[in-house]
């Protein structure tokens, strides 16, 4: 649950549709880089700022930290990060005037105008605020306190060691977690096979615009995203009916069914983007063919006119004008369409830097299945690489990630497991449900503290541990995968910093894609983006408990009023009351629903 939390979700739109976007900037020096707003459409600032995306506010993009660790170097220069800016066009003959020069260039930048919507976010190297290797989270003032939670939690764990030793005879307790995990019968081996073939499936994707769309097989603005989108919800579907089938617990449900999630979005992201530049590219090759008969045109009109003039002088003389004229119209076209051409292929390159990265050269099984394991879900034809393996990092986080994960069983086996087997054994003995919900005050209590306790350690898990394993082994170097979100005064704030890797894929596929494809405005789109992921939060939770109840739907959409609320006069401009009301629910929140779907 956690993992979804603010939604990881894929979105239904249609990619031929014009995109807006926006994209990160970067500052010089060791100054923190603070976002930027893309010069395509300036209506996506307010946009943005409805659906929590106020780009105003500083993401920690660590420049310092390449220096520190020495091996970051960006595949593309800092500069061309920037929005690609059409080369001048092609010189156009004497004869031409200076009006159809303004005609050409209006027709070139409004080509590139009407295409250049789709945009991505910018990838720049950066490093997490918590990594070691990030010069601002050693030189904080808060470093201490970093230290003391681990230390804690360290002396925290060799207590509920030491009370299973002396109560039970064994660290670990009775240890129901673990054997629900890894008893034989459980399906480890089982769970780690199905999930490498379902990774290995999202290469249909590939096919479907490799081997359909290219090909001309079909059509994206006809059929095409149909097929994706038919084949996006069999993927899903097949995910969930495989646990279903398999009658996995909890634990490998939630996994596998979160980690399909994502590969969702990953494939959403890969087709709909290629999608989107076959129409390009397609458009781009029709204009080629039109300039070279064009071009034949003009020389077959020139070879005439010598002929002619050869006969008849006085005749030719007529005719050579009037061929002239004719010729000098033809090169105007040719001229006109060489320009929007250029603007064509300098979207077809999105941020590569080498042409053989730009469409339709990405589409290769290495290129896609690259994508597959970089810890990002927005695809794009380049991102910033490192040029080089700290195995000693990789280690390290590696190390980390299974650490944490005993912290957590730890936890769960002492204080969380034996308020569940309560709740279980109420509903055995066929207790009335008033009787019960007599109980959901001492539960929340009981869950409280444990459960924002699991809530931290997740987050950290997977943000800051598993991301940063996987971009190291991948030479990933954008490691911007949260901002600092235990600052946030509102809900919309929480919602672009606990997780930005879904939070720029919900902007650029969801958001944007409902204002593009259904005509919305901004506040439906919000509703529309905010009610798709908490219909992904209600469907793990139906797979953890199966029950379908709603809970987390309804808590989920109830961010929305709250993020009014913390922009009226009550709450706006003061930081330490938003901040508080934030805590407040991510104290609550998850244990008021473990205790709701645990009762009823």
């Amino acid at each position: 649950m956690a993992v979804l939390a603010n939604g990881e979700d894929n979105g239904a739109m249609d990619s031929t549709v014009a995109f807006n976007g926006f994209h990160y900037g970067r500052n010089s020096g060791s100054e923190a880089a603070r976002p930027g707003i893309s010069s395509i459409e300036s209506s996506t600032t307010t946009s943005e700022e409805e659906f929590g995306t106020d780009l105003s506010l500083s993401r920690q993009k660590t420049v310092a930290a390449q220096s520190c660790r020495g091996d970051y170097q960006p595949s593309t220069p800092p500069s061309s990060f920037s929005q690609p800016t059409p080369s001048t066009p092609p010189l156009t003959p004497k004869s031409t005037t200076p009006v159809v020069k303004s005609e050409q260039n209006k027709r070139k930048h409004h080509h590139l105008h009407h295409h250049k919507q789709f945009t991505t976010p910018i990838f720049t190297p950066s490093l997490t605020t918590f990594d070691r290797h990030n010069p601002l989270a050693t030189s904080s003032p808060f470093f201490g306190f970093y230290t003391l939670f681990w230390m804690s939690v360290f002396l925290f764990v060799v207590k509920i060691g030491a009370d299973n030793w002396r109560e039970y005879g064994n660290v670990l307790g009775t240890h129901e977690i673990l054997s629900t995990m890894f008893a034989p019968g459980k399906e480890v081996v089982v769970l780690g096979l199905a999930d490498g073939v379902m990774c290995g499936l999202t290469g249909v994707g590939l096919f479907i615009q490799r081997g359909l769309v290219l090909r001309g097989g079909v059509n994206w603005d006809g059929s095409g995203w149909v097929v994706q989108h038919v084949w996006q919800t069999g993927f899903m579907a097949g995910v969930v009916g495989f646990t279903l089938w398999r009658g996995w617990p909890w634990t490998h449900t939630v996994f596998f069914v979160m980690h399909g999630v994502v590969m969702v979005m990953k494939m959403h992201s890969f087709g709909f983007y290629n999608g989107y530049l076959s129409g390009l590219w397609k458009r781009r090759e029709g204009l080629k063919g039109r300039v070279e008969r064009l071009e034949k045109g003009v020389i077959t009109e020139g070879v005439a006119s010598s002929v002619e003039k050869a006969d008849n002088t006085a005749t030719t003389t007529t005719l050579r004008r009037h061929g002239e004229g004719e010729e000098t119209d033809m090169l105007k076209e040719v001229n006109m369409l060489k320009s929007e051409i250029e603007a064509l292929t300098e979207e077809l390159k999105g941020k590569a830097t080498d042409p053989s990265r730009a469409y339709p050269n990405n589409l290769t099984v290495w290129n896609h299945y690259e994508y597959i394991v970089f810890p990002t879900v927005v695809y794009e034809l380049e991102y910033p690489r490192s040029n080089k393996i700290n195995v000693y990092y990789a280690l390290e986080k590696l190390v980390a990630c299974f650490g944490i994960i005993f912290v957590m069983i730890m936890i769960s086996q002492a204080f969380i497991y034996p308020v569940v087997m309560q709740t279980v054994e109420m509903k055995a003995q066929n207790m009335p449900l008033a009787k019960r919900f007599k109980q959901f005050p001492w539960m929340l209590l009981d869950l409280i503290f444990p459960f924002m306790m699991e809530y931290l350690l997740v987050w950290y898990l997977i943000w800051e541990t598993i991301l940063n394993f996987l971009a190291e082994i991948t030479y990933f170097a954008d490691r911007s995968f949260y901002d600092a979100w235990w600052n946030c005064v509102s809900w919309d704030q929480f919602a672009r910093d606990w997780n930005r890797p879904v939070h720029n894929f919900l902007l650029r596929h969801v958001y944007h894609s409902s204002i593009s494809t259904f005509k919305v405005n901004r506040h439906t789109a919000t509703l529309i983006t905010f009610g798709l992921s908490a219909c992904v939060h209600e469907l793990v939770m139906w797979c953890i408990f199966k029950k379908l109840r709603g809970y987390l739907l309804v808590l989920q959409m109830c961010q929305l009023p709250l993020v009014r609320l913390s922009r009226t006069r009550w709450l706006k401009n003061r930081a330490t009351l938003g901040n508080m009301i934030f805590w407040l629910g991510i104290f609550t929140g998850p244990s008021v629903l473990c205790s709701l779907y645990l009762i009823l």
